[in-house]
């Protein structure tokens, strides 16, 4: 078992206790603002100012010093450093606390906020700064198309090719901080479960919406759920 391949599927609940707000929670970011407002290609159509302003300032909150790695992102690294197999995180995360926890294998299937790209060429670059319609891209010098590097509603989650051959070949799924109501990465246990081969674990603050299709499951604070799970996965095993 040692050997064989892990995935595991990070959502906003991980990041949650380093100071990000998560997204359907009663407090999250869906009961301040509309998705249809902030979060969609027509959004960004219609009103690319107030997109922009609220991108800005999720970046802004990202950047600061107040946001850091959790032990739960610091735990996942120590997984993929010590684990003699593959460990793959795919998060529907835009932050990078994974990859400041110290995890190199990652996969973010709904972008990156610390990133911009073109809608014109295509051209994605870093960004920390904030975006506004007057950019001009760098690679092919077209004004008003910069965008963040995010997948809104409506379009297709970057990488499914790379996640899916994954999922058809671990020997483990876990998610995590995941209210399971988002597909396609809702769908993955059920991806999982067909092959009939893989354990499976939810690791989570409460069950999800797919609660019932997991083989095992763990409830609390990431911080201290995931790990224990760590230590158990590189101990006796699952």
């Amino acid at each position: 078992m040692r050997d064989r391949q892990i995935v595991i599927l990070t959502g906003a609940g991980i990041s949650k206790e380093s100071g990000l707000a998560t997204f359907r929670d009663a407090d999250g970011i869906w009961a301040t603002v509309r998705i249809e407002d902030v979060a969609t290609p027509d959004a960004f159509a219609r009103d690319p100012v107030r997109v922009h302003a609220f991108y800005n300032a999720r970046r802004a909150r990202l950047a600061s010093g107040d946001v850091k790695p959790n032990a739960a992102h610091f735990s996942l690294a120590r997984l993929e450093s010590e684990w003699p197999g593959e460990v793959l995180v795919v998060t529907q995360n835009i932050d990078d606390l994974h990859e400041r926890a110290g995890s190199r294998n990652v996969v973010h299937m709904h972008g990156e906020l610390l990133k911009a790209r073109c809608q014109t060429c295509g051209d994605v670059v870093p960004w920390r700064d904030d975006l506004g319609v007057g950019l001009t891209c760098s690679a092919c010098g077209v004004a008003g198309g910069m965008r963040p590097h995010v997948v809104w509603f409506g379009e297709m989650p970057f990488d499914m090719e790379r996640i899916d051959a994954a999922l058809d070949r671990c020997a483990l799924f876990v998610s995590i901080g995941t209210s399971g109501a988002v597909y396609p990465a809702a769908g993955f246990v059920q991806q999982v479960r067909h092959r009939g081969r893989a354990h499976t674990a939810e690791l989570n603050m409460q069950p999800s919406e797919g609660a019932t299709l997991f083989a095992e499951a763990r409830y609390g604070p990431a911080t201290q759920v995931v790990p224990a799970y760590v230590e158990k996965i590189l101990g006796a095993g699952w």
